[in-house]
């Protein structure tokens, strides 16, 4: 059997020996399928012979369930062509019947229980879970039932479409146009079925920055962000195993635009809330629509107490996450005269509304407060909130984490939970239009959470919903259980979410371009490229990105013609319209760059070059305007997001042409720049123990390739493949170790390299962007050559994760942190770099030695060669040729 150990839609139990192999109609996300298209011993014929087994559910259980349960019968269409039959009235009779229901909401669930006929021991009282299993004579005129149990309604809906999913209907079949692959025939494995309980209770996603895409799109579909739309967001959620939402808010109003938006949300089971500035459940915009006076409780304490009551009478006995708490109106900064006693009077007020309203002590409603921004600076000097409410820790904005639970500490009622960033309005730049979200980075920075104990909410900032499919369904899979991928199985779960969409023959070299191009699109926001990001000379850098993208669009585009007619849609959606993007933004930057460069010396492709750039410019206008029009143009405007000409941190009103230069065809006297394509090289893994070899004054070393690891007692090393800007990254685990003090046997890396001179050199370590999480003066490493004393190096000097605070927006826009360590070397020769763990979190992706010849550049230099010979100097005189 394959392996069980990745990601969370897994079978927990199978009947000893069985094998599914071929059988399987489609792949879940672990590679295996508890849903087979062959009749197997002891299997359940969900549908075979042209003949679908009867779903039948109780009309006492919750109204969700019976609509899921609808879903199942309009999914199993999907597969097969046969579409059940689905009562809730009186019981099917035949030798196999399907049976759906809650536990102590059900009658007929009930009944199996008391009889015990269904064994629900790790399900009862649980939270969100479902068992399914084969039953023997469940009901008088009934041989067998497969039977989907859940422990309350999310549990039965959960198990519902794990179901359907393992049937081979992808959740993105609507959101994302997946076909699903025609079976005929479904035949459910023996055993007894489960998931077990979600690590995280609250894994949701929310909707902002929405305007124009998002907007515009559903203004033009549904008129609005109305209960037409958002019931479709909540299937999506649901069938990723989600149950969280935070609404669209720009403009918006949730539970005001359209009454039906919280009821069809509660029928349908998810649960709903607020963002951090959003208190007791009303929108921003309520407050634009019915407020008096200012934002402002010094002065108007009255007027808001009473548009906070209305806001809890309006969410009756519906789930909600109540947002407590207050910041400046517009999501801005209170005012400098706030203080923490006003803050903490604020919040005593808003829980004694909510326990009027509700008539029951304020802590029997879930409530959480959001430290984001400032109001974590408040927490840092001393303010608190009761017990019960849930600390919403967050990242920077660009997906770091800014503050995480000491170990050790007295466990809170409401524990802490993650507010996390998928696009974002804001400093330095805006980064909305596509996915710039490596799995990776996710995955590490989440491990991170869940470490510290911030399991109790996880929300993610998902933009416009699309283009972020996959990492929606990273970040919602991971938060289920965060112990089910590790750091090496990030690139498994990328080519398994791949087969899930388009079958496995392509799914290795989709789930590479899905990999590379988050990757690439991570070492700088397309909306912070910029003509100069990249070296045009040093190390063949600006053509070697280009090539990356264009290598990688070629590789999208074979495969994309090798795909069936009914996958074009999708496969444009998630994985062709990034690349094709992409390249051609990356390839405009790049030739505007050469065209500046030939306007310098009068070259005589200076104007040719001019009017390729103005060329590449219109053909990102129908590259949007080629996504808009698919799928009979379903999403149009969802690719409306400016993303060229950024001067500030907000938005233009459209993209904006970069300048560029043109001559007079006389001045045009010397020779055409050469512009000749990289070609990219893999680069060879290096032989265990080989020496890095200096040549033009530098040796360059990626991370994971060291010589030796040395581990602690209590950390070991581990790499973490693609995290970053080139190769991976490394760091130490469990991040709970405590600190070790560099030096002798404690936890080190080495690398050895071949010097051929003596002397001052200078050591450059790129690491993540990762934040002073833990609260002291920084994270910290070291780093020696040989037997010196390590130099020990804080990554956080200077650095506040505040707008305007120059090394932390560098540090974002680059994704990278670069310190800088000096020695002095007494010979040439062989010499051992050693880099030190001092403090968990750290993660290495690169380390360079200047021995005097190392130049500018924005990833730095390739990777040195190894052994004795130099490796060969780079042509001279030409843009873009090794």
């Amino acid at each position: 059997m394959p392996s069980l150990s990745i990601p969370r839609r897994f079978i927990l139990l199978l009947v000893t020996g069985l094998t599914l192999g071929a059988t399987q109609p489609a792949q879940a996300l672990d590679g295996t399928s508890y849903v087979t298209s062959k009749k197997q011993k002891g299997s359940f014929a969900l549908e075979a012979g042209g003949k679908a087994a009867p779903l039948y559910a109780s009309a006492q259980d919750w109204p969700g369930v019976l609509r899921a349960a609808k879903d199942l019968q309009a999914d199993i269409h999907r597969v097969t062509s046969v579409t059940p039959t689905l009562t809730t009235d009186q019981a099917p009779k035949g030798r196999e019947v399907v049976l759906i229901g809650t536990i102590g909401k059900s009658p007929l669930i009930d009944q199996l229980v008391r009889d015990k006929k269904l064994d629900v021991s790790g399900v009862v009282g649980k939270w969100e879970v479902f068992v399914e299993q084969i039953v023997d004579k469940p009901m008088p005129g009934v041989d067998r039932a497969l039977v989907i149990a859940g422990s309350d309604k999310r549990g039965t809906i959960y198990g519902i479409y794990d179901l359907s999913e393992q049937m081979g209907v992808s959740p993105w079949y609507w959101w994302a146009d997946v076909p699903t692959k025609p079976q005929k025939a479904l035949y459910v494995a023996a055993g007894r079925h489960t998931q077990g309980e979600p690590k995280v209770k609250y894994r949701g996603i929310f909707i902002n920055d929405e305007a124009p895409a998002m907007s515009g799109w559903t203004k033009e579909k549904f008129g609005g962000f109305n209960s037409k739309m958002y019931t479709h967001m909540f299937e999506l959620i649901l069938r990723l195993k989600g149950n969280y939402l935070w609404p669209a808010m720009w403009g918006n109003a949730f539970n005001d635009d359209d009454p039906q938006n919280p009821v069809l949300a509660d029928e349908y089971g998810i649960v709903m809330g607020t963002s951090h500035h959003e208190p007791l459940t009303r929108a921003h915009d309520e407050w634009r629509r019915y407020g008096k006076g200012p934002w402002n409780y010094q002065t108007n304490p009255d007027v808001l107490r009473d548009f906070w009551r209305g806001g809890m009478q309006r969410m009756g006995t519906r789930e909600n996450v109540v947002t407590i708490g207050m910041r400046g109106d517009g999501d801005e900064p209170m005012s400098e005269g706030s203080n923490i006693a006003l803050l903490e009077k604020i919040v005593a007020d808003q829980r004694q509304i909510i326990a009027d309203v509700t008539g029951k002590p304020a802590e029997q409603t879930p409530q959480m407060w959001a430290l984001y921004k400032e109001v974590q600076d408040y927490y840092d000097k001393g303010m608190r909130v009761p017990d019960d409410v849930t600390l919403l820790l967050c990242d920077d904005n660009w997906g770091n984490l800014r503050k995480l639970p000491k170990l050790g500490e007295k466990p809170r009622a409401g524990g802490y939970g993650i507010y996390y960033h998928f696009d974002y309005v804001g400093g330095p730049r805006n980064y909305k239009w596509l996915n710039t979200n490596p799995l990776p980075r996710i995955r590490e920075q989440m491990h991170l959470a869940h470490a510290y104990g911030a399991n109790q909410i996880w929300v993610v900032n998902v933009g416009d919903l699309k283009p972020m499919e996959l990492p929606i369904s990273f970040f919602l899979d991971y938060a289920w259980n965060p112990d089910n991928i590790k750091a090496d199985e990030v690139g498994k779960y990328t080519q398994q979410w791949a087969a899930q969409q388009f079958g496995p023959k392509h799914a290795a070299g989709i789930a590479d371009i899905l990999a590379k191009y988050a990757k690439y699109n991570a070492r700088r926001k397309p909306e912070l490229l910029s003509p100069d990001t990249y070296s045009l000379t040093n190390y063949n850098e600006w053509p070697m990105v280009v090539a990356d993208y264009n290598q990688l669009l070629t590789q999208a585009e074979a495969i994309g013609r090798q795909l069936p007619a009914s996958y074009q849609d999708a496969y444009f959606e998630l994985v062709l319209h990034p690349v094709l993007a992409c390249a051609n933004l990356n390839e405009l930057y790049y030739t505007v760059a050469l065209n500046r460069e030939a306007a310098k010396n009068n070259r005589v492709n200076t104007n040719e070059l001019a009017a390729k750039a103005k060329a590449l410019f219109e053909k990102d206008a129908e590259i949007s305007k080629r996504y808009n029009a698919i799928a009979g143009g379903k999403w149009n405007h969802m690719m409306d997001q400016m993303h060229i000409g950024y001067k500030a941190w907000h938005d233009e009103k459209a993209d904006k042409m970069p300048e560029v230069q043109t001559i007079a065809e006389a001045a045009a006297t010397a020779p055409a720049l050469s512009v000749a394509a990289a070609v990219q090289k893999p680069q060879p893994q290096p032989a265990s123990g080989a020496a890095f070899v200096e040549a033009d004054g530098y040796v360059s070393v990626e991370a994971p390739h060291y010589s030796k690891a040395v581990d602690g007692s209590q950390a070991k090393w581990q790499t973490i493949p693609n995290l970053g800007r080139t190769l991976g990254g490394i760091s130490t685990y469990p991040t709970t170790a405590p600190i070790t003090q560099p030096g002798g046997n404690s936890p080190h890396l080495e690398y050895q390299m071949q010097l051929s001179t003596a002397g001052p050199v200078t050591v450059q370590a790129y690491l993540a962007p990762t934040l002073n999480f833990t609260g002291g003066e920084g994270l910290r490493y070291a780093v020696s050559f040989d037997d010196e004393a390590p130099q020990i190096v804080n990554l956080h000097t200077g650095m506040v994760a505040d707008n305007g605070n120059r090394p932390w927006e560098k540090a974002v826009a680059e994704n990278i942190i670069l310190k800088t360590t000096q020695h002095t070397l007494a010979t040439p020769g062989k010499h051992m770099l050693k880099f030190w763990r001092v403090d968990p979190g750290v993660v290495l992706e690169k380390l360079v030695v200047d021995c005097g010849g190392l130049k500018p550049s924005y990833l730095g230099p390739p990777e040195s060669a190894t052994g004795t010979k130099p490796a060969p100097a780079a042509t001279k005189n030409s843009v873009g040729q090794r």
